[in-house]
């Protein structure tokens, strides 16, 4: 953004509060929808063209129901049986008119069946959780009649890869 958001008007400034507290929610939608199923709600949030990139090694979709196809398939539904847990970080949000660009971190954890179970004060019994992979993750949305939709979404392991380092520094691109 060329001109300073507190010289803009307004209504401008209010709107892009708007978009993020919506983009915010969004991508926050994700990890409960990965992780009941919903393929309802995940096609919903993908435009009919959507892309979902993967990354090396596993498998992506084209299209909203494809997209959204994924949370039912055998092996997630058995991810889910097995207790699968999305966690994302804050994402870094920037605004361009009708089109948006987050990027985002999500770490994927899953019970620690092998672990000796440990007990936390007030907090019970657990073998703990181990941490399967961290990703992270470009977003590209756009606006539509019905809401911010995602246009596609690409992940890299974080795993020392370029990959991932390409996708987090687009978040620091306008800096330089």
């Amino acid at each position: 953004m060329s001109e300073n958001a507190n010289t803009q008007p307004l209504e401008n400034r209010l709107r892009a509060i708007e978009d993020r507290f919506e983009i915010y929610n969004l991508i926050a939608s994700h990890p409960p929808s990965a992780d009941t199923g919903a393929d309802y709600y995940t096609r919903s949030v993908y435009t009919e063209d959507g892309v979902f990139d993967r990354g090396t090694g596993l498998d992506g979709a084209v299209g909203h129901e494809a997209i959204g196809a994924f949370t039912l398939t055998p092996a997630h539904q058995e991810a889910i049986a097995g207790g699968i847990a999305h966690l994302s970080a804050l994402p870094y949000v920037e605004l361009d008119g009708d089109e948006a660009f987050v990027t985002s971190y999500i770490q994927i954890l899953h019970p620690d069946r092998e672990a000796e179970p440990r007990e936390l004060p007030n907090h019970g019994t657990t073998n703990g959780f181990r941490v399967h992979r961290v990703v992270a993750n470009r977003w590209t949305l756009v606006r539509t009649n019905g809401g911010w939709r995602i246009r596609s979404r690409h992940m890299e392991p974080i795993d020392g890869s370029q990959g991932a380092r390409d996708i987090l520094s687009q978040a620091l691109a306008s800096y330089r």
